[in-house]
This record gives C-alpha cells, structure tokens and sequence, in this order.
C-alpha cells in the first residue's frame, strides 16, 4: 500500500480527508506561513500548501498539503484566536463579499511528481447585529477558523450565499480535487487500494 501523509496539524483537513475512507498519517509540517511582502492571498495559499507537502520528508509516500487565506477587499482575514478578533472580524465582513482561497498539494517523492491547485470560495455575508455575532461566536469558539466563522456548523446562518465548485474547500480541503488526484496518482479513494504507476 502507498502512504498517505497529510502534512497538517488541523482535526478539520484530517476530518476531511477521513472521508474518502483511505489510511493516513498526519505530520505537523514546520514552516513559516507569514506572508512575503504584497504577496496577494491566492499566491501565498499556493506557496503554503506546496511548502506544507515538501516540508514532510517521506520519499515512499504521498504527501498532502494545503493552506486556507480569506480576504476581504484584498486584505488577508487571519485565524482570529480570540474573542474580541473575532467579533472585529464577523463585523467588518457585515454584508460584505469575502474570498476564500483554498491551495492543496500531493507531492510524490519518489515518482517525481508533484499537483496543486487553488479552489476559490466566494462567501457573501449577511448583515446581522453585533449582539446576534457575539451570540453565534459563544455558542460556536471558531477562534482557530480563518475568518471567525464554520461554514460546516452554525456559521451558515452567517451568510446570504456562497459560490463554490467544491463546499469541502471552504471547510479547509478541496476533496474533489484531492481524490480524483490520488486516483490519479495511483490511489484509488473509493475502493482504499494502490495501483502506483
């Protein structure tokens, strides 16, 4: 069997990539995520996730990466890891448009062979009373969610529509991707069987 590594320290790309029901690992990836300077959010999603993926040094396995930026008018949305930074954040996107910018990479080592792509999320917000955002982030602490908010969770009361290609993006992992890759790669995800070319 082919080894499955994603390269991640986040239970929500791990809950992710348990769906499609093959064996993984995770390992923590170590890098610096800060930005370069006017780095724009897709670019530095993209750098992440491929860095991510070659940070793990595994040369029989498939290694996964992936990295989240949300922008609001260009200026990148952090995860806020406190109350206050998130209810900063839930106001400013009040009837706003945010971009999601989901980058994932599978590295193959040994083959040589490395795939990535960039899934875009348009999310457009609701304007709702800061009493109601103050009651939604104490029922739900999303502190460590780009944005403030799980769009998987009572978060989608948040919004007026969102404009995806793939909802699992915009929770941290763009699944449809990542499988037909992995069966590209030689892994089937439905069947949880190798077939390394």
């Amino acid at each position: 069997m082919t080894r499955l590594i994603l390269a991640s320290t986040s239970r929500y790309r791990r809950d992710l990539l348990a769906r499609l029901k093959v064996e993984f690992s995770t390992v923590a990836p170590e890098l610096d995520e800060r930005a370069l300077p006017d780095e724009p959010p897709l670019a530095l999603a993209a750098r992440l996730a491929l860095a991510k993926a070659k940070s793990v040094s595994a040369p029989e396995a498939l290694v996964i990466g992936s990295d989240q930026v949300a922008s609001l008018h260009g200026r990148v949305l952090s995860k806020p890891g406190s109350h206050a930074a998130a209810l900063a954040e839930l106001s400013a996107c009040q009837g706003q448009s945010v971009d999601f910018h989901t980058a994932a990479a599978i590295v193959d080592a040994a083959g040589g062979r490395v795939w990535q792509t960039v899934d875009h999320t348009r999310v457009r917000f609701a304007s709702l009373a800061e009493t109601v955002l103050d009651a939604y982030l104490h029922a739900e602490r999303p502190y460590d969610c780009a944005g403030g908010f799980k769009a998987e969770g009572l978060g989608i009361g948040l919004f007026t529509e969102i404009e995806s290609r793939d909802p699992t993006a915009l929770i941290g992992l763009p699944l449809i991707w990542v499988a037909a890759t992995l069966r590209a790669a030689g892994l089937e995800p439905l069947a949880g069987r190798t077939d390394r070319r």
